[in-house]
């Protein structure tokens, strides 16, 4: 993994380019893509560390119809992706914007393999979030980075973002392999195969020199090596302050670095790519909800909206502010703390999830965001989901890993139960008063899952039912992987928080990735992608890794965009 000891910033060294990219995470897709074109390109990151929230993510990407998903044997086509975008978006999205997507996706997939060393494969079975809507693939089409080694990067690691969670042990653990290593006291024999497969090539990697790291560190690390190696500038501390403008054009941005404010110049462009408002709570209060009060998102520590007010300060148009790629996870032990990541944990047969009425509220096998968006509904109409518990038996904790740091067996932390977001009982109506819930609301709730779940159906809320469900589910169980019976020995009770990975409302861009302004109209010289723009899928999530999919895509949308009004400007010199 990176290291955490930052070098000295990377001071600006030109004050003229041809594109200048705001923000380091997708945003170096975007300056690799350029550079291919022939741009002179140069990337400012207002914090210490290059990589941003694609560098913290599980790193996957979603990219329909890519040469990955052909390469790998997947049945996909254009065609499918569009009517699957279509019926999920159902139009909260401008359909340009989509399209357009559809459009260049293959093209920056394979301008990633040209300009970097990367090697993806397909997450075969990772099903799409919706795979019961048309042109839905239950096989999925989430792609990830096999293992890349950074040192690669050199004496640049570090200053490369460190990883939101590490192994105990050098192996680079991909999301595809996650899925099995977590089911290890389930199914060993696939389990272990692949534990073994990743120490070797953790371990005896660094034996001969060599660090390999998976997830969102392989591919942010691996687009990072890709930049140094293609002599792309990447200045650090270098934060937005201001745009400029000749003649209504952006041709330039004001960048404050060591206390002085230096002007960069551009001939083509400004590109927005510096993240959400991740850790901005008063624009969260504004724009998403009065009750975000604690910071809890898990996005990168620099994302506090910089570029979208610099863009609003301008007359910019900002769409979907109220989403985010919302993502339940284990509530801090103390307020400055953070979250603890949750990624199979709510599928598991043998749990279920409830609110502070002690009853079940939703499908816990659910999409991530899909989830934090029924909280907000229920919030808005007057009836707050309150605090959440996921409640599990002695079986299950015995059988998963939990939280990426409880292994199967092992007790969960003693600082969780001081702390009140852990409580164990033997008896459901104890636990209840433990953890302040209606006993007999509580009692009604297991009896009645209990009951669905020995038929193998959820009668409530269809759990199981999706394809995406049974992901994460455990395929030893039958006749759902989603569902099993508490056992009735020991009841655990661990307090669930609503996080996110990032917002994902930002500035409205036209199919070319220009921001357009609160007239429609488009605003010359400026673009924005990834989370500063507004998600192309509207208010949707369509599949795993749809957000790193959209940045690394409307990249390439607009450094051919801007190479092809360098070439116009010659062809007419």
């Amino acid at each position: 993994m990176a290291s955490k000891t930052a070098l000295a910033p990377v001071k600006i060294d030109q004050l003229e380019v041809d594109l200048l990219v705001i923000g380091s995470g997708t945003g170096l897709a975007t300056a690799l893509a350029a550079k291919e074109l022939g741009l002179n390109v140069a990337v400012a990151e207002k914090t210490k560390y290059v990589g941003g929230s694609t560098a913290r993510s599980g790193g996957a990407f979603w990219i329909p119809a890519n040469t990955v998903l052909k390469r790998d044997g997947a049945v996909d086509s254009l065609d499918r992706g569009e009517k699957y975008i279509e019926s999920v978006v159902d139009g909260s999205g401008p359909a340009e914007r989509w399209k357009a997507f559809l459009e260049y996706g293959d093209e920056t997939v394979k301008m990633l393999e040209r300009m970097t060393q990367l090697s993806f494969f397909w997450s075969k079975g990772y099903s799409d979030y919706h795979p019961e809507k048309p042109g839905g693939s239950a096989a999925g089409r989430s792609v990830e980075s096999r293992p890349f080694d950074l040192n690669k990067l050199g004496d640049q690691l570090r200053r490369f973002q460190p990883a939101t969670m590490a192994a105990p042990m050098p192996m680079p653990v991909t999301g595809a392999d996650y899925k099995w290593m977590n089911l290890i006291a389930k199914a060993p024999h696939k389990a272990f195969p692949l534990i073994v497969k990743r120490l070797i090539q953790g371990a005896g990697g660094l034996l001969i020199g060599r660090n390999y790291s998976a997830g969102g560190q392989a591919i942010a690390g691996g687009m990072y090596a890709g930049a140094l190696d293609a002599g792309i500038p990447v200045w650090t501390e270098a934060k937005l302050v201001d745009l400029e403008f000749t003649d209504g054009v952006v041709t330039g941005a004001l960048l404050e670095q060591a206390g002085e404010r230096v002007s960069v110049r551009t001939k083509y462009g400004v590109v927005l790519a510096a993240g959400g408002y991740d850790h901005n709570m008063k624009m969260r209060q504004e724009h998403q909800s009065p009750s975000l009060v604690e910071d809890l998102s898990l996005g990168a520590k620099g994302n506090h909206g910089d570029a979208i007010e610099v863009a609003q300060k301008h007359n910019a148009q900002l769409a979907s502010m109220q989403q985010s790629w919302w993502f339940p996870a284990v509530s801090p032990l103390k307020p400055g703390s953070s979250a603890k990541i949750l990624l199979a944990e709510r599928s598991l047969p043998g749990s279920f999830m409830v609110d502070q009425s002690g009853r079940r509220f939703i499908n816990e096998s659910t999409d991530y965001m899909s989830f934090g968006q029924e909280i907000l509904r229920r919030e808005a109409e007057g009836d707050p989901v309150g605090q959440m518990w996921l409640i599990f038996d002695q079986t299950y904790r015995d059988s998963y890993i939990f939280a990426g740091q409880c292994y199967p067996r092992m007790a969960l932390p003693e600082s969780w139960y001081k702390a009140g977001v852990a409580h164990k009982s033997s008896s459901i109506s104890k636990l209840a008063s433990k953890i302040e819930v209606p006993v007999q609301a509580l009692e009604k709730t297991l009896d009645a899952f209990n009951e669905g779940a020995g038929t193998g159906i959820d009668d409530q809320f269809g759990r199981g039912e999706s394809a995406y469900d049974r992901y994460y589910g455990d395929p030893t169980q039958h006749p759902n992987p989603n569902l099993r019976a508490l056992d009735g020995k020991t009841y655990y009770a661990v307090k669930i928080v609503l996080s996110d990975l990032g917002t994902c409302g930002g500035v409205m861009t036209d199919a070319h990735g220009r921001a357009l302004d609160t007239s429609g109209d488009v605003i010359e010289g400026l673009y924005a992608q990834g989370n500063t723009a507004a998600n192309i899928f509207g208010n949707v999530y369509p599949g795993a890794g749809a957000t790193i999919g959209q940045g690394l895509v409307f990249g390439t949308i607009i450094a051919t965009h801007a190479a092809q009004k360098a070439r116009d400007l010659v062809a007419s010199a």
